[in-house]
């Protein structure tokens, strides 16, 4: 459960905010936007090209070769997505020039210093930009140590680089997780992590010795000619066994919580929000409801149970799970923005969560998709058929389904 000072501050900056002020706010800016071809990326850049075309530029990092594939890259993965044809509807025939005059593809990755971007470009670039909204990250709970840290560590830390070259900077927005609180109870308070603070009592956390001893286990491994599969699995374990060693529950809100201290760390003389969401799920109402993209967190729960490959699962029925719908998420980032960015020495926190206004339970989520599933039945199979839907099985302790597990499948197998 997240503050209730949290919930109220943030419910009071939305209404005590004018709508036209956030959406002048974007007027005749140059945004720097990373992460742009991921969910909640391509919400935001909908979002303000729809409600406002007056915004002067929109720069997208973009991982590619060159411009053209960068393009293309926007093209298909971004432009093309069903959530623009509300755009696509309200520009007609002029969308795509619309679009070609807003958007400026960059090719580069805040993996890499400057971005890997050369240095007359990354000049040009950062004498233009208003605002960054760094929304890169990669969010893979068990991903590789190596990885996981390039971009949520060292990623921030490009980005700060490079935010202290922009000139006419007025905002710096980070998209972190409300979950670098790890597994608490009760309120917690929007404050920052100090650098080296862990969740673990007597562990002190040392960015540059995480970093160093990343590069020595790649060296070890290299040195002894692993093969690759050996090298993944390798660094898969040392970033689970690391985030438990101080205290977080797997590699992503480890990695992620690192990359707050190096924000704090490096930030410059310009407003800085980071903005905590939970459970990131489908939109609510802009531009269409209910669209989303892949398959993510609960999602994974809700296929299973619509495709009838998981028939039981193991949760305590009453347990909130804190779910916030993409659209909410872009629209708390784009009115924190506009209301702290006179602020100069800003430094702002919000978590971004529903579990104390709006409480949603495993058990509601669970007879909802059951509903849900009975009242438009899923095909299955390359003759459309439908897929005969039962109730998936509950169990509150891991006990009561290795129990139940043994009597239905291990013992007639036995036998």
């Amino acid at each position: 459960m997240f503050s209730r000072d949290t919930q109220k501050s943030t419910t009071m900056m939305m209404s005590e905010m004018d709508v036209d002020r956030v959406v002048g706010y974007f007027k005749d800016k140059s945004i720097l936007i990373t992460g742009s071809t991921g969910f909640l990326g391509k919400v935001l850049v909908e979002k303000i090209l729809r409600v406002q075309p007056d915004v002067k530029k929109l720069f997208l990092l973009i991982r590619a070769s060159d411009v053209e594939s960068a393009k293309f890259r926007i093209q298909n993965e971004i432009m093309a997505k069903e959530i623009f044809q509300v755009l696509k509807d309200k520009h007609g025939v002029e969308f795509h020039s619309f679009v070609e005059e807003k958007i400026c593809p960059l090719v580069g990755d805040v993996v890499h210093e400057n971005f890997g971007i050369d240095i007359i470009k990354l000049r040009e670039v950062s004498n233009d930009i208003d605002v960054i909204i760094n929304g890169a990250a990669t969010t893979n709970f068990s991903e590789r140590y190596d990885v996981a840290f390039n971009t949520n560590v060292l990623g921030v830390k490009h980005i700060c680089v490079f935010a202290k070259k922009c000139t006419k900077l007025k905002m710096l927005l980070h998209v972190s997780t409300a979950y670098v609180a790890g597994e608490k109870e009760g309120l917690i308070t929007e404050r920052t992590f100090l650098m080296g603070e862990t969740l673990r009592v007597g562990t002190h956390l040392d960015i540059e010795f995480e970093l160093n001893l990343i590069k020595d286990s790649k060296r070890e491994l290299r040195a002894s000619n692993s093969m690759e599969k050996a090298e993944r699995k390798t660094m898969k374990e040392l970033g689970l066994k690391r985030a438990r060693n101080f205290g977080w529950s797997n590699t992503y809100l480890f990695t992620k919580a690192m990359g707050e201290m190096m924000m704090g760390l490096l930030r410059g003389d310009f407003p800085v929000v980071i903005i905590r969401p939970s459970i990131i799920t489908s939109t609510m109402k802009e531009p269409l409801p209910g669209w989303i993209e892949g398959i993510r967190t609960v999602d994974t729960v809700i296929m299973g149970h619509a495709k009838q490959t998981l028939p039981f699962f193991i949760t305590n029925l009453d347990l909130t799970l804190d779910m916030i719908p993409g659209d909410m998420v872009v629209n708390a980032m784009m009115a924190a923005m506009a209301a702290h960015s006179e602020d100069q020495h800003a430094w702002i926190i919000y978590h971004v969560t529903s579990s104390v206004r709006n409480p949603t339970t495993s058990a509601l989520v669970i007879d909802s998709m059951h509903h849900y599933f009975l009242e438009n039945p899923p095909c299955k199979g390359r003759n459309g058929e439908h897929v005969q839907l039962k109730k998936m099985r509950i169990f509150s302790t891991l006990a009561r389904l290795r129990l139940y597990t043994t009597i239905k499948y291990e013992i007639p197998l036995e036998l």
